[in-house]
């Protein structure tokens, strides 16, 4: 310590990012770029705290959120763990169980098999247990573990607090059953579905491609979540955020492009399929527009993993007044004070890019009622959103 005043002696100000730390210190294998083409191939080694193998995964687009994967071989289980951060998890491949318990006398037991969705209560203790004696299963979970981890700056905070959220988990049971409550707005609140990537969902007209959407509450945490799917041979319309989003493809074969420029010039392609994960952002710090194309043989379906901006509980002030609502904004065309935008008004390149695609996977373009200049046939109707959201 000196009592120098004089900064051309002082010595270089560290800035430590306490995150970035953590990653080094878990010692467990590390992936980035903009977004992961396969998660079920993608390499894993053994994470020591998990009990299992796995692999963390930190895009260009995320900021305050990343992505964790494991894998339990068969027979096996991860080791109990609780932590200070929202996780929601989607089932890969396999069947088991996972237990949670904020009380060790009073554990809740749920069974799930590949295609699940839920989200484990803040800071309850979890365990997750392979049902199978010969196949293994792979789970993938989105988190906001480096946002907290910055802000607490002690990992151990994060990972060993003692503290019990008793509002959070009803110890009754069936708290896992897969029951829950619709709100108007397509909102389902509930906290564990038994199989998200083919669940029936309402229409959801206004983004485009006569799509279906549920949006999800779950666990009573601060995670927003959604499932939505379009039909062959259409692709929804663009819109633009930031990031924090993370799209899951659970079904179908299409691509993804996501630009800032008005030019297009920065223009990114992301081909996908199920079990493909990618941020609609390539970096943290812009909102980029994206848009999602269905070019295979079956309806295309995707869950946004977002493990914050709660749709239940306010993040920032008039978050009851519809015109602020993301998945009111979503639906609302840019002219009108929302995000999206409409068929009329993409570029030209859009839909050429789309029916070249088209073609390559000899597939037939039905957007002849949406877009103009397209040279396929007749598909949905168009539906435009209001900032009134819903009543």
């Amino acid at each position: 310590m000196t009592t120098s005043f004089d900064p051309d002696t002082a010595p270089v100000f560290e800035r430590v990012d306490t995150y970035e730390e953590w990653q080094k210190d878990e010692g467990v294998k590390l992936h980035g770029g903009l977004y992961v083409k396969n998660l079920f191939t993608l390499e894993l080694s053994h994470w020591a705290r998990m009990g299992c193998d796995g692999a963390v995964v930190y895009l260009d687009g995320d900021e305050e959120t990343n992505e964790h994967v494991i894998e339990v071989g068969p027979g096996g289980k991860t080791n109990p763990v609780h932590h200070m951060f929202n996780e929601v998890v989607y089932v890969l491949s396999g069947r088991g169980a996972t237990q949670v318990w904020y009380d060790d006398d009073r554990k809740q037991t749920f069974e799930w098999a590949a295609g699940a969705y839920f989200s484990i209560p803040m800071n309850a203790t979890y365990q997750h247990f392979n049902g199978s004696g010969a196949e293994p299963t792979r789970m993938v979970s989105v988190t906001n573990l480096p946002g907290m981890v910055r802000k607490f700056i002690t990992p151990d905070f994060i990972w060993n607090n003692p503290y019990v959220f008793p509002d959070r988990m009803n110890a009754d049971e069936g708290w896992a059953s897969g029951g829950g409550q619709m709100y108007k707005g397509r909102v389902w609140e509930t906290n564990f579905l038994p199989d998200a990537a083919r669940m029936p969902m309402p229409n959801w007209g206004e983004r485009g491609a006569g799509g279906t959407n549920i949006m999800l509450s779950l666990a009573d945490n601060t995670v927003s979540s959604h499932i939505s799917e379009f039909p062959v041979g259409t692709y929804k319309k663009a819109h633009r955020h930031g990031p924090g989003a993370h799209l899951l493809i659970t079904g179908g074969e299409g691509f993804a492009l996501v630009w800032k420029n008005e030019d297009m010039s920065d223009l990114v392609k992301a081909d996908w399929q199920a079990g493909s994960l990618y941020l609609p952002t390539q970096d943290a710090e812009n909102e980029y527009f994206h848009q999602h194309f269905n070019v295979g043989t079956t309806p295309a379906r995707y869950i946004n993993m977002a493990p914050s901006n709660s749709r239940k509980y306010t993040y920032k002030r008039g978050i009851n007044d519809p015109g602020k609502q993301a998945e009111v904004r979503a639906m609302v065309s840019i002219k009108d004070g929302g995000i999206q935008m409409e068929y009329e008004d993409e570029p030209r390149r859009i839909h050429e890019i789309f029916e070249e695609e088209l073609r390559l996977h000899g597939q037939e373009c039905r957007m002849k009622n949406l877009v103009p200049w397209c040279t396929g046939v007749a598909g949905p109707e168009n539906k435009v959103g209001s900032l009134k959201g819903y009543t």
